[in-house]
């Protein structure tokens, strides 16, 4: 009888450090969760700019200052 006692709470001990293991965080910090969750994302492609708005934005101002330059002369 106390040997399966022991072996009951030998059991019941190896399934509640167990269970503990399953609840716990894979990450220690907020800042390894934030980097590990944007590596995944960008994995995914969702931080991927959908358009460069520089070389219009350049060619907007080439127009404008031309303009201006046709208006003073």
């Amino acid at each position: 009888m106390v040997d399966r006692v022991r072996n009951d709470l030998s059991a019941l001990e190896a399934a509640a450090a167990s269970a503990r293991a399953g609840f716990a965080c894979m990450f220690s910090t907020s800042d390894e969760y934030e980097q590990a969750l944007i590596a995944a994302r960008r994995a995914q492609g969702r931080y991927q700019q959908t358009r460069d708005w520089s070389p219009m934005l350049l060619l907007g101002c080439v127009f404008a200052l031309s303009g201006i330059l046709l208006v003073v002369l």
